[in-house]
């Protein structure tokens, strides 16, 4: 399996953290070199692993905004 290049551009937030110290958050990830995306992932104290995420444009993710908004 190829390796997975990353780097975390932004961090926005905290959405939890699990009593192991793993934590849910909001960044802005580039991966493989790419134009970073928003990315919600599980991430292990100090990011040395990851556990499964997605992606999201910034279309998406103004997409999500809303649907999120029409919850209330």
């Amino acid at each position: 399996m190829a390796d997975i290049n990353y780097e975390i551009t932004a961090h926005l937030g905290v959405l939890s953290e699990s009593p192991k110290g793993w934590t849910k958050e909001l960044n802005l990830v580039s991966w493989n070199g790419r134009d970073p995306k928003y990315d919600i992932r599980d991430w292990a104290p100090g990011k040395e692993k990851m556990g499964k995420g997605i992606t999201l444009t910034k279309e998406e993710t103004v997409e999500l905004q809303t649907l999120l908004h029409s919850l209330d």
